[in-house]
Order: structure tokens, then C-alpha cells, then sequence
């Protein structure tokens, strides 16, 4: 794998051995950070189980001040270390090895707000209703939150997202949402 565009263009990195992590690969990658490339320079990024990192280490790469990772699983965890330790990214990216409940309640204390979060859960996690609208309190106006699952079978979202844009690379879907105004 590699970094499609930005200041570490044509780096490599590298993905999780076995099964339990399914990288985006690099021409889904490249044709999501086309749709997306107005809204990354400057953006606060989280990636829930960001597997390899490649999402967030591709939007740093393109200009987003930060990135918070989000991974459960110690071989994930260890390779998006890697990842960010070979690509010089300490600085902007944060590590958090722990399930998505526990980063989103701990992100929520520290009061964070994000401008675009990824959503590249396994496969088999098709209901991720409980996941956006636990997100909701992190997001800022404006915000984009893209979901990939398999192509043909969006995962189900909590009530109050707009779908802005969906699209298929093969037996990949990516759905893009943004958060609709809440009343009152």
C-alpha cells in the first residue's frame, strides 16, 4: 500500500497481516479523497477502526491538521504506529487502542470536534446507527462522515444524517454523509 497524494506521496505503509483487517485499497482510496478534497486541508480527522491508519495517514498527508485512530486490535494498533512513526507523523496523529464506545465517551470528556470521520468497520457490522448517533456530540457543523461497506449494502445509520454522495469501486461502497441541523 501507499500514500496516493500530498506531502508523503508514493510512501509506502503497511496493512495488518491475516484477515481481520480489510485495507481501503489504493484506487478507492484516491477516488474518495477526489470526492473529498476540498473538505481535508485543514480538517480534524477521526477514524474509527482505522485498521492500518491508511484513511488517516492519507488525510494528514493531503493537509488535515490532525487525526485521532480508533483501533481494538493490538496488531492493528502496532502497525498504525509504524505507520505514523515511519511517515513522521507523531505530532498530528493520536492512537487510541480501545473499543469505539470507550473513544468516543473519552473524546467526548476531552471535548473534541471533528470535521470528517471514516467508518471502516468489518463487514459484518452492518448496523452502525448506535455508532453515528453516539458521534453526533463530536461533530462539527459541516462535517462529513464517510461509512465504507460492501458495495449494494449500505450499513444503516442513525436518523438525522443526509446522504450527500454514495458510490461502488467493485465490491466496495462508500457512503458519505453529513449530519442534518438539529432543531431547537
Amino acid at each position: 500500500m501507499r500514500i496516493i497524494a500530498g506531502e508523503a506521496r508514493s510512501r509506502t505503509i503497511e496493512a495488518p497481516e491475516g484477515r481481520d483487517t480489510r485495507p481501503t485499497l489504493d484506487r478507492v482510496r484516491e477516488n474518495l479523497f477526489n470526492i473529498l478534497q476540498k473538505h481535508v486541508r485543514g480538517s480534524r480527522v477521526l477514524d474509527l477502526f482505522a485498521g492500518s491508519g491508511a484513511l488517516s495517514l492519507e488525510a494528514v498527508s493531503r493537509g488535515a491538521q490532525s487525526a485521532v485512530m480508533v483501533d481494538c486490535d493490538r496488531a492493528a494498533q502496532a502497525c498504525e504506529q509504524r505507520n505514523v512513526e515511519r511517515l513522521g507523523y507523531g505530532d498530528r496523529i493520536t492512537l487510541l487502542r480501545c473499543d469505539w464506545q470507550q473513544a468516543v465517551s473519552r473524546l467526548k470528556g476531552q471535548g473534541a470536534a471533528f470535521d470528517l470521520v471514516f467508518l471502516d468497520p468489518p463487514y459484518a457490522m452492518t448496523d452502525l446507527s448506535g455508532v453515528t448517533a453516539q458521534l453526533r456530540p463530536l461533530l462539527e457543523p459541516g462535517a462529513l462522515v464517510v461509512v465504507e461497506h460492501p458495495a449494494g449494502h449500505p450499513s444503516l445509520v442513525a436518523e438525522g444524517y443526509l446522504l450527500t454522495d454514495s458510490r461502488k469501486y467493485g465490491y466496495v461502497g462508500i457512503s458519505i454523509y453529513t449530519a442534518a441541523p438539529e432543531e431547537g
